[in-house]
């Protein structure tokens, strides 16, 4: 289905902000997470493997913003 410039411009920029502001959120969460992930560790090393896993999570969110932009982008 081919869209119009203006539609397909617009489209791209949604494509865009679904990705950045993905990665905006994902980034301000881990800078909190890391904060008490390395603050646990300190007190008790045997929590770094769940320090890591929760530094992992948040990282889904960027994927389902990449996803999203994939497909507003299969749109085009």
């Amino acid at each position: 289905m081919a869209l119009d410039p203006v539609a397909a411009g617009m489209a791209l920029v949604g494509a865009g902000i679904a990705i950045g502001a993905a990665g905006i959120g994902t980034g301000i969460a881990q800078g909190q997470i890391g904060a008490a992930a390395v603050g646990a560790t300190a007190e008790d090393p045997k929590m770094f493997g769940k320090g890591l896993t929760l530094m992992v999570l948040p990282e889904t969110i960027v994927i389902f913003g990449f996803v999203v932009a994939f497909l507003i982008y299969g749109m085009v």
